[in-house]
């Protein structure tokens, strides 16, 4: 399973998920009920190697998710709504993390960091959307041994 399948199924298996009709890659219809997964490049914050040569890459993963939903403007019923689901979300990304019920993203999944940050409304539109983005993130560690 490759890690962008890894934080869909992550993602997918949040309890209020089941709001959203459709969840797309690098992609979202502009319906409510729609989400899409963006992947948004790998940086490499650590580099460690031992005297034998072999590497140990710490790196962070990013991701954006955009959802979009129902939001009138001036409805704060809605937007109430939606600001306590994008809350929820971020929760559970921590919650799920803390207790490791994640697949493995690198050699050493115990130390593994799974965040969402920056949740918010990203844009609204005239025919009542409302288009939210949360950043996703993951830290870890791949050990890369040289070859002999």
């Amino acid at each position: 399973m490759t890690k962008l399948e890894k934080m869909k199924d992550f993602i997918s298996k949040y309890e209020h998920f089941d709001i959203l009709d459709h969840f797309c890659i690098d992609y979202t219809d502009q319906l409510p009920a729609n989400a899409g997964l963006f992947p948004a490049g790998l940086v490499e914050l650590e580099r460690r190697a031992d005297i034998l040569g072999n590497v140990e890459v710490q790196n962070q993963l990013n991701f954006a998710l955009y959802v979009i939903l129902n939001k009138a403007a001036g409805d704060d019923t809605l937007a109430t709504i939606n600001a306590d689901w994008l809350i929820d979300f971020a929760e559970y990304i921590q919650e799920e993390n803390i207790k490791h019920n994640h697949l493995p993203f690198g050699d050493y999944p115990e130390s593994e960091i799974i965040m969402a940050s920056d949740g918010r409304l990203y844009d609204s539109t005239d025919e009542g959307l409302g288009i939210y983005a949360i950043e996703i993130s993951v830290r870890y560690t791949k050990k890369i041994r040289k070859e002999s």
